[in-house]
């Protein structure tokens, strides 16, 4: 039976790519794409699919976040991570997500091929360089105790702080989210209040350098 991935990436050039690899390897098929965090979540709720090759950059809702959905509402998918992003803050938040794999979009296909394969058998596969990275960084974690923004922040602020730092306006992140005016204001108070930041340029600085957002997509 044929390992059956979806593909989730905001570059359709991206996705066009990697359907044409992997439909050329036998035992994998491409049942779906999607080109945003909450349509994955959502295709994945609807097809369970095997595998979901994960970008983490993406809009709506970045791959870390999508993750941790996927992994709590299809705990059966696995997800691995692809991405051009190899600092710290991205691969450990991915893997705390529940991702089963992390490899950079500079790797060579046949890496990513052994990847789908190792997490569909329910083994972990990071690339060599995410591996280093993971090791290196096994003593800081445990003498240190991170809090990230995935451990202040409740996951409706995060939605409603990423959505802040993309640009939108409150009314339209109102509508996104299907709440009032007055409740995406009393949400954006309470990210200022418990990160102490008081403007949304800072917010979105914070936003980026937590890996919720990215500049380049």
């Amino acid at each position: 039976m044929s390992i059956r991935i979806l593909l989730a990436d905001d570059h359709k050039i991206v996705r066009d790519g990697l359907r044409a690899l992997l439909e050329n390897q036998s035992g994998m098929e491409v049942i779906a794409e999607a080109g945003d965090g909450r349509t994955t979540v959502q295709m994945v709720q609807e097809l369970l699919p095997d595998v979901v090759i994960m970008d983490i950059a993406m809009p709506d809702m970045n791959g870390i976040e999508t993750t941790r959905q996927i992994i709590a509402k299809a705990p059966g998918v696995k997800v691995v991570g692809l991405s051009m992003h190899s600092d710290r803050r991205f691969v450990m938040e991915m893997l705390k997500a529940g991702a089963k794999g992390y490899l950079l979009k500079d790797c060579a296909f046949e890496e990513l091929a052994n990847a789908i394969r190792s997490v569909d058998a329910n083994r972990t596969y990071l690339s060599p360089k995410i591996a280093d990275i993971v090791i290196k960084d096994y003593a800081h974690l445990l003498s240190k105790e991170y809090l990230s923004v995935f451990s202040i922040l409740t996951a409706r602020e995060r939605e409603v702080l990423q959505l802040l730092s993309e640009g939108k306006t409150t009314r339209e992140i109102a509508s996104h989210l299907q709440v009032s005016v007055k409740t995406v204001e009393t949400y954006r108070k309470k990210l200022m209040d418990k990160l102490n930041i008081h403007s949304v340029a800072e917010l979105t600085k914070y936003a980026i350098r937590e890996g919720l957002t990215s500049l380049d997509g």
